[in-house]
């Protein structure tokens, strides 16, 4: 009897620690560390912005989560940033083959658009304008490319990072900030000549480049554009 009893303290002993272990690991490790909130400028600056820091990367969110449903962040995008640059080829790939809807993963987030506009109906603005007019844009691209279309060649896109502008609430009709780019060129190949047009506006969300507006952003009609064409 003794001696069973005390085998059963001794594995109760050992349960105990056990359980006392599995606590302090999960406790230890379950946290998510949180960045530091970074402080917006309280006025508009038409002064460039800083380089991104690349020690402070901005986190991808799952493939599953709507960006546009999440808070903005001040992380200036990265040229080079491998979403971007995809991006860009689905961008170039609905010119070469006319087909907008390959480039609107590639499009400023409506979900982001109804957080930073305060207008009275952003929702028909994003729908009946911003989309619309990107339709019409990247149709007029391909028109541009003319018959030889399917044999053009991306060969790179220059952005101007060092000019992007931190916008904040109050200009732009805006009750949200982003970074503004304008400047970006988009350079391809075709029967045997280099020629390029731009793209006339990037917007930031999370630390990500999104065309708002790949022909100017005003014009007397609803038709499509190519900005500044050269070659």
């Amino acid at each position: 009897m003794g001696r069973n009893a005390t085998l059963a303290r001794a594995k109760g002993a050992l349960w105990v620690a056990a359980l006392m272990t599995a606590a302090g690991c999960g406790s230890s490790s379950g946290g998510a560390h949180a960045s530091a909130p970074t402080t917006p400028p309280t006025a508009a600056s038409s002064a460039p912005s800083p380089s991104p820091s690349p020690s402070t990367p901005s986190p991808s969110p799952s493939a599953s989560i709507d960006p546009g449903t999440l808070p903005q962040t001040h992380v200036l995008p990265r040229a080079d940033d491998p979403a971007f640059q995809a991006g860009v080829q689905d961008l170039w790939r609905a010119i070469v083959t006319n087909d907008p809807n390959a480039a609107l993963p590639f499009f400023f987030p409506q979900s982001a658009y109804l957080q930073v506009k305060a207008i009275s109906n952003p929702a028909a603005d994003y729908r009946d304008r911003l989309i619309a007019w990107y339709r019409l844009d990247i149709a007029a691209a391909h028109r541009l490319l003319g018959s030889q279309a399917a044999s053009a060649r991306f060969v790179s896109v220059s952005v101007p990072t060092s000019k992007a502008v931190w916008i904040v609430p109050g200009v732009e009709y805006n009750k949200g900030s982003y970074y503004r780019l304008f400047g970006t060129r988009l350079t391809y190949q075709l029967g045997g000549k280099t020629k390029s047009f731009g793209i006339f506006s990037l917007i930031s969300w999370r630390g990500e480049w999104y065309v708002v507006h790949l022909g100017p952003s005003v014009r007397s009609s609803a038709r499509g554009i190519v900005y500044q064409p050269k070659g």
